[in-house]
């Protein structure tokens, strides 16, 4: 297998966005999209599997990991043009996109927009809408004016994961934690920014790539309900339930591995 370290491209408005490839370059490309608050390496423990059938593209969206965190609000159509703008540098025509979260945010987007560059569509633990807007502006002026990111770090920690993982020293949850840590407001507010603008509740419909919906039972960010409103939304979309919380890569890996692996790689 051939993995090449982190490199990255400059976007047309001048933010570098780095990423990485992992797997042989004779395999299908599966495109990685992160959740708020992570980067790359969120995928860490879903590559030795994922790269026996598929060559990885993962990537730090702007605001996290090693891309540049420009300041104020970002919008969805900025992060969906980031990608488009980094399988334009690479020279990739067509790519499988697996998102999760914020990064099944920007797959839909980009199964909206630019479905010739999409095969198929995994979108995983998101939802076509999470309004109302107003909700957004307290815990975006929050966070901006807060000393540092342990708070908010500590709720996206119980929000992702059962209480199980979050007693002890799960390692796993303890690298999640420094990446919360290490990742700097200005990135999660314009984020979430882009999060509380968006809404692709009658678009979402216009996407025709085959596409597999997996939603967490116990989800509090992207309820059950949300990803089965996603998935009625959709024509012809699967939709797979998870008895997970939000990452479910993590907590439901085999599960997850599994249903992500039997749809990318069955025959058309």
């Amino acid at each position: 297998m051939t993995s090449q370290t982190r490199t990255d491209i400059t976007t047309g408005d001048g933010v570098r966005i780095a990423y990485r490839f992992d797997g042989d370059e004779d395999k299908p490309v599966l495109l990685l999209s992160n959740s708020i608050g992570t980067d790359l390496h969120m995928w860490d423990g879903q590559v030795s599997a994922l790269t026996k059938h598929f060559r990885l593209l993962r990537y730090d969206a702007r605001g996290h990991g090693a891309s540049d965190v420009p300041s104020g609000p970002y919008s969805l159509d900025r992060l969906g043009r980031d990608v488009v703008e980094l399988l334009d540098a690479l020279g990739l025509q067509r790519v499988h996109v697996l998102g999760l979260s914020l990064g099944g945010i920007v797959a839909q987007w980009l199964g909206i927009h630019v479905p010739e560059r999409v095969d198929r569509l995994v979108l995983s633990n998101t939802a076509a809408y999470l309004g109302p807007a107003k909700q957004w502006d307290r815990p975006i002026a929050e966070l901006l004016k807060a000393p540092d990111m342990q708070g908010t770090a500590e709720m996206f920690l119980h929000n992702w994961f059962p209480a199980r993982m979050l007693q002890g020293d799960d390692k796993v949850v303890e690298g999640f934690r420094r990446t919360l840590l290490a990742t700097r407001r200005e990135g999660v507010a314009g984020s979430w920014a882009a999060v509380r603008d968006y809404d692709l509740r009658r678009t979402a419909t216009l996407i025709h790539n085959p596409t597999l919906v997996i939603a967490g039972e116990h989800d509090t960010v992207t309820s059950a309900d949300h990803g089965k409103e996603l998935a009625a939304t959709v024509p012809g979309a699967r939709l797979i339930l998870l008895p997970t919380v939000h990452m479910a890569n993590v907590e439901g890996q085999e599960q997850f591995l599994g249903a992500v692996l039997a749809f990318l790689t069955e025959q058309s």
